[in-house]
Order: C-alpha cells, then sequence, then structure tokens
C-alpha cells in the first residue's frame, strides 16, 4: 500500500465532501428490538455541525427500529452508473446515535425548513401527517472508501481523513 501525501489527503476529503453533498438520499441501516436488521433509505439534509436529520413514516419498519433502538449506520454511495468499478464504489459509511427531535423542540421548525428548502412542496404536506418523526443521526464514526487501498477514517468532529 503506498503512503498519502498531504495534499492527496486533501483531495481525498475533498471528494468525501463532495459525495455527501452530491446525494439526496442515503441508504438507512436500523435494527429491531429483537436484533432484526432492516435496511432502507431516505431522503437527508446535514447541518453544518455534521448531524443528519431525516423525516420518516411509521409506516416504514426503520422508524420502528429507531423509536426501539437508537443506533444507525447510514451509508452514502456513489451511483452504479457513475462508478468505474462496482466492486468498489466511492461510499462514506457512518455509525450513528439517534434521537428524535420532538415537534416543541426548538430546532423541530428550523430543520423541516431545510428539508422543505431541499426537497421541496412534498415536505410541506408530510409534515401534516401525525405518523412522520423527525430524527437526528449524530456520527460516532466514519469511513470513506474510493478504491482498491483507498480507505480512510473520517474524522467526525471535524470531517477531515486519515488513511488506514
Amino acid at each position: 500500500m503506498s503512503k498519502i501525501d498531504k495534499d492527496e489527503l486533501e483531495g481525498f476529503t475533498k471528494s468525501c465532501h463532495e459525495l455527501i453533498l452530491s446525494q439526496q438520499t442515503f441508504s438507512l441501516s436500523t435494527a429491531s428490538a429483537n436484533g432484526v436488521p432492516d435496511i432502507s433509505y431516505t431522503p437527508f439534509v446535514r447541518d453544518r455541525t455534521g448531524l443528519f436529520y431525516i423525516f420518516v413514516s411509521e409506516l416504514a419498519s426503520h422508524t420502528a427500529n429507531l423509536l426501539n433502538n437508537p443506533r444507525a449506520s447510514i451509508m452514502i454511495i456513489r451511483p452504479e452508473s457513475e462508478s468505474p468499478n462496482l466492486f468498489a464504489r466511492e461510499r462514506a459509511v457512518f455509525c450513528c446515535n439517534v434521537k428524535e427531535i420532538r415537534p416543541n423542540a426548538e430546532i423541530y421548525t428550523t430543520r423541516l425548513n431545510m428539508l422543505q428548502d431541499k426537497f421541496g412542496e412534498v415536505v410541506s404536506l408530510l409534515r401534516s401527517l401525525s405518523d412522520f418523526h423527525l430524527f437526528e443521526l449524530q456520527p460516532q464514526s466514519g469511513r470513506y472508501v474510493v478504491g482498491f487501498g483507498r480507505a480512510f477514517t473520517i474524522d467526525v468532529k471535524d470531517g477531515s481523513l486519515s488513511h488506514i
């Protein structure tokens, strides 16, 4: 494995941030109260501090899972059509602690407004439905993979990378 110099590392850090910014949804892995794994996807927004927010329905199994087991793994991955090698797709994966943001919380409205700004009027409709929950996902650890032998740990505090 070759040594990564500072300039290369800065380039990979920029690429990681660009990947996250370029996607509107992520894969969401949760587990039921009994530990049964479940994977799905959901639209998201990310605030300036690096926290992710999702607004999901009780009709989706991941919502009950998050309410009962507030841990999740998320994956933001380069689309297949943009990937030269499907065995080494560019991706960022985060293990997260999750908390529900209740409607009476100070940030509830601002985060829903962020979602509405990004996804449009559909969020306005979803806000009127009583079965939707707003969740905050706080990354605890992260990994960025950009190809074979190109894996990095993401510092969740500042977004910097270190080569694995």
